[in-house]
């Protein structure tokens, strides 16, 4: 006899990129930051004390709230910190979506969406992106017809990393009647000259709610720290109903309000890989895998030749480099490629090479 609810019974789970043990791996394929968290992080880290760990961690993470607080021009009250981006999105389900409500995405986008949605048992509509990866025309009215109640929209966009800007963004939540989720996991990669910022949107609607990842900008994606930005009368009801008692430890807060107080160090990481992704998205154009401007930290190259897609992502795996490959309609015939340290590329573009003459 089966105990699981019906549609935990019948969902299927998230599958994670792989995670190798061996050293020897180059690893492109899970979008981590290709450089170490920075030199007040490693301070931090040695700094902490065991007996500190007998007490619970603050509730609610108020010194690392204020941090962020200031690092964005808004009030504490307008974060929430959470264990991971992946625990904002089920308090996002838990506290405003009932389970005979519906969810949407612009699609494809980030596949847990749709596995929260079976676990939490609402139904979910995926609003094709188009062909340029850009939002689909009159989207807040296909999506309040559909009586959405809650909205992701990945920005930049995964996978392709194209940017919609705060103006599409604003254009949607004004006219949208449920929650605009705006996930920003990889907004530190985008170009400065672009001046891209949402964070105002939160001021001028109430329905507007973004998630913040210190997992790929600031290098701690082992740490499980992310945060949500909104208006107060979206905060409060995660923070104070909710979300757990203690949802984050004291060594994470401590190591996360560390990398929040280094922003220099962190804002050289994204530097050094957008200057990658340039080179990167170049050489790959050479051997004629061609990928939209992206404002990620990884590349979505189009392989010629769909059924070759899958081969060289075998061929790569089998020389020791991982990159991702998607066996879904639509992209099938491409490969996401996390931009890695110049040797790493290198030592990519050798292999693609080989492949490709093969």
């Amino acid at each position: 006899m089966s105990y699981e609810r019906p549609n935990i019974q019948a969902m299927r789970g998230y599958s994670s990129g792989e995670q190798p043990d061996q050293s020897d791996v180059v690893k492109l394929n899970t979008n981590e930051n290709p450089y170490p968290p920075g030199p007040a992080v490693a301070r931090a880290l040695a700094g902490l004390q065991v007996e500190s760990l007998r007490r619970y961690p603050p509730p609610t993470a108020m010194v690392l709230r204020q941090a962020l607080a200031s690092l964005h021009a808004i009030d504490a009250d307008n974060i929430i910190i959470t264990n991971g981006g992946d625990e904002l999105l089920r308090l996002l389900l838990a506290t405003f979506v009932a389970p005979e409500d519906c969810i949407a995405t612009a699609s494809p986008s980030y596949s847990l969406y749709e596995v929260l949605a079976a676990a939490h048992g609402c139904s979910m509509k995926h609003y094709p992106l188009n062909a340029d990866w850009s939002l689909p025309p009159k989207l807040a009215a296909q999506l309040n017809a559909d009586k959405v109640k809650l909205c992701f929209i990945v920005n930049p966009h995964a996978p392709s990393g194209i940017l919609s800007s705060a103006l599409q963004l604003a254009e949607l939540a004004r006219e949208f009647k449920g929650v605009l989720v705006i996930d920003e996991a990889y907004v530190n990669f985008v170009d400065p000259e672009l001046d891209y910022n949402a964070i105002p949107l939160i001021r001028e609607f109430d329905n507007v709610l973004i998630l913040r990842s210190f997992s790929k900008g600031y290098s701690l994606a082992g740490l499980r720290m992310a945060y949500g930005i909104g208006p107060k009368s979206l905060i409060d009801p995660m923070q104070y109903k909710t979300k757990d008692s203690y949802n984050t430890d004291f060594i994470a807060q401590a190591l996360a309000l560390a990398a929040v107080g280094d922003i220099d160090y962190a804002a050289s990481t994204w530097l050094k890989v957008r200057e990658q992704r340039a080179t990167l998205r170049t050489a790959l154009a050479a051997l004629h895998l061609n990928a939209p401007a992206s404002q990620s930290n990884f590349l979505l190259v189009t392989v010629p030749a769909p059924h070759l897609a899958e081969q060289l992502y075998q061929g790569l795996k089998s020389a020791g480099i991982l990159v991702r490959y998607f066996k879904l309609p639509g992209l099938d015939d491409k490969l996401r490629i996390t931009i890695g340290t110049p040797e790493e590329n290198q030592r990519l573009l050798r292999e693609l090479q080989h492949l490709l003459q093969n």
